[in-house]
């Protein structure tokens, strides 16, 4: 059974909406793009986060393990993502949800 967090990104995801939320201590300001489970069998999100706080230079791209994801929220708002994709992610390993393969190529 996913977590109540997982439900909330995964839901994000389906309506591009930006999420924020407490991970690290930090406020996080982000548009999630991935959704699955880590090769440790963890759930995990790919996330651009673009504002916020955050303990390097943004907009960046960010791999949260949702179980240390706190007051995760939805809203509307401009959809951000990164502007380089030349490596390959390694944050998800089993794919559940992917917004360029699943929502956008659905357009």
């Amino acid at each position: 059974m996913p977590s109540t967090a997982y439900n909330l990104f995964r839901s994000a995801i389906l309506r591009e909406q930006q999420t924020t939320c407490l991970y690290d201590g930090r406020y996080r300001e982000l548009c999630p793009h991935i959704i699955g489970t880590n090769r440790s069998g963890e759930e995990v999100v790919l996330a651009w986060q673009f504002a916020g706080d955050s303990s390097g230079p943004l907009p960046q791209w960010r791999c949260l393990r949702l179980a240390n994801v706190r007051d995760a929220h939805a809203r509307k708002g401009r959809w951000h993502e990164g502007g380089s994709h030349r490596t390959a992610q390694t944050c998800v390993s089993d794919i559940d949800l992917d917004i360029n393969v699943h929502v956008r190529k659905l357009r």
